[in-house]
């Protein structure tokens, strides 16, 4: 019996390795273009689509390359939410973009350095006064947000477990009421500060008294030094001994702990209450 002749196979590639190529191609495509909006950037999201539409098979030169017509010949359709997703990744990386920029410093931490740039000008002019005057030594400085704090220690402004300012204090108060005096606007708090050391005497019963009477005393001369100071700006508390700044246990502790504080408030924190 003769044999069955064979047909001769189909000539050029099959059929399927076409559709398979630009499947590849496709996909390659797609990633590229998903790489691309990643960075959302609209000039390179441009050049990818200006490469794609020049590229064998896929988006021919001179079509829309979104929104209309077939992405490849062979059947598979353009993705036609490719717009939609890529405007979506834009403004969601966009406001990403934006939380990060306003989650940096929330409103809080902005108002608090204001203030505490506008306290430390304050205590840099403060500085300056007290050395051309010659008594920077005498007095501790120190700022926060809220303040410019004056420390003096209580050695020099009184007596021992008295609240009268010395003779020899006056011209150290005087030039202090001089530096309040600049600031007229900022509320003046004045508080009086003692040790631990017991206090019993027919004119002051106890450290709360006597630190309250020193603060006073204080307040009193800084305001009839300058008469300008708004007195509802000014005012004065006694702190007793529980707001120690050195240990009590031994005698510079002690000295230390008996002060006279000057809080002068920045702009942002002198509303009266």
């Amino acid at each position: 019996m003769a044999k069955k002749r064979q047909e001769d196979p189909p000539k050029g590639s099959p059929a399927w390795m076409a559709t398979f190529s630009d499947l590849m191609n496709l996909l390659l495509c797609f990633f590229v273009l998903l790489f691309s909006m990643s960075t959302v950037d609209a000039e390179k999201f441009q050049e990818v689509i200006a490469s794609l539409q020049s590229t064998v098979s896929i988006m021919p030169s001179g079509s829309s390359s979104i929104g209309d017509g077939q992405l490849i010949s062979a059947g598979v359709r353009q993705l036609e939410f490719l717009d939609s997703y890529y405007k979506e990744m834009t403004n969601s990386a966009s406001k990403e973009d934006d939380d990060k920029l306003e989650g940096t410093k929330t409103i809080e931490e902005i108002y608090e350095e204001k203030e505490l740039s506008e306290s430390e000008q304050m205590a840099q002019e403060i500085q300056k006064e007290l050395e051309g005057m010659g008594i920077a030594n005498q007095v501790e400085v120190d700022f926060n947000n809220e303040y410019v704090m004056l420390n003096l220690s209580g050695a020099i402004l009184f007596d021992n477990a008295s609240a009268e300012i010395r003779t020899e204090a006056y011209p150290i108060v005087d030039k202090i009421a001089a530096i309040v005096g600049k600031y007229k606007n900022n509320i003046i708090e004045i508080e009086g500060h003692t040790d631990n050391v017991q206090l019993h005497t027919a004119k002051y019963e106890n450290n709360d008294v006597l630190s309250m009477f020193r603060a006073l005393h204080v307040a009193n001369y800084i305001k009839a030094a300058d008469p300008e100071l708004n007195p509802a700006y000014v005012k004065y508390s006694g702190r007793g001994e529980y707001e120690p700044i050195a240990d009590n246990s031994t005698a510079e502790g002690r000295a230390r702990n008996r002060r006279v504080e000057i809080r002068i408030y920045n702009s942002f924190n002198s509303n009266l209450k």
